[in-house]
């Protein structure tokens, strides 16, 4: 008899693994479906609050970050002020000679001729609206993009390429190409940021960071398109142009969606290389983001 029931628990305990990983290769054989036909390059990568239940494709390519790289800036920056280097309440200065026409800029349009700004205004404004000029004052601040870039070597994070600022990228649009993540190093990002186990921000920038994330502005027919209006998302967007080619580079969304429940799944979503129209590139990041949802929320059933 005990053997019995041994045997039948551990039948059970089988099943339910096998039925496990049928539900996560059917939420992967959902996306590829959205993908499938579309002319474009799109990457995933999606993980479970506790890193379970994780979904690739091609996660391990490199894509164009463009405004993406702000969240990984505002991160070097919230880490040297922790190192005692800044406050988050000190005054940077801005120039009028700062004020670059042709980059998207809320900042300059609402101050024409610059001003002092605190760094916690300037990095809201970088992440929240993705505002170049507050990107490029930031950039400065820390030391330039090698900086940047150095900080997530040295925390073993790879795959992180960023070697130009907004300014020289939008006068060069082939240098933002440079700029690049993975979908898998995006949500690597994320998660190791989030979960903060390794203590890499103080818990004051830890709030503030994550603040200035779910304030995010952009991209509301990405990660958000399709998922519940009131729905609590910490997520940085990405956006190039369309060149003469019809060829658009970048359209990305990262970030943490938050179940009503109090858990959360991590969703990195990079589409480049793209002939789809604007409304399409949007629609596949909502449609891939919605598949997610439905999984987590039938999971926490």
């Amino acid at each position: 008899m005990t053997k019995l029931l041994q045997f039948i628990a551990f039948l059970a305990f089988t099943i339910s693994g096998l039925s496990h990983a049928q539900s996560v290769e059917t939420m992967k054989n959902k996306i590829k479906q959205i993908v499938s036909g579309k002319q474009a390059m799109v990457g995933v990568s999606i993980m479970g609050h506790n890193g379970k239940d994780v979904v690739y494709l091609n996660a391990d390519k490199r894509f164009p970050m463009q405004s993406v790289f702000k969240f990984h800036i505002s991160l070097v920056v919230l880490s040297q002020i922790d190192q005692g280097k800044f406050t988050l309440d000190q005054k940077i200065e801005i120039q009028k000679k700062d004020l670059l026409p042709d980059l998207w800029s809320p900042l300059r349009e609402e101050n024409p001729e610059g001003g002092s700004f605190p760094i916690s205004t300037l990095i809201e404004y970088a992440v929240s609206v993705s505002d170049n000029v507050a990107c490029d004052a930031l950039l400065r601040l820390v030391g330039g993009p090698r900086v940047v870039e150095s900080y997530f070597e040295k925390n073993n994070i790879k795959n992180v390429s960023i070697k130009y600022n907004e300014e020289q990228a939008n006068a060069n649009p082939e240098l933002s190409f440079q700029n690049w993540t993975t979908p898998q190093a995006a949500n690597e990002t994320l998660s190791r940021f989030y979960y903060n186990k390794k203590n890499l921000l103080s818990k004051k920038s830890y709030q503030f960071i994550w603040d200035a994330m779910k304030a995010t502005e952009t991209g509301l027919n990405r990660l958000r398109g399709q998922l519940p209006k009131d729905v609590i998302i910490a997520h940085k967007t990405g956006s190039s142009g369309t060149n003469k080619d019809g060829i658009t580079s970048a359209v990305n969304d990262i970030g943490i969606v938050f179940l009503p429940n109090g858990k959360y799944f991590f969703i990195s979503v990079f589409v480049t290389n793209s002939k789809e129209n604007a409304t399409t590139n949007e629609k596949i990041i909502a449609d891939i983001a919605r598949v997610a949802w439905d999984y987590f929320m039938a999971k926490a059933k």
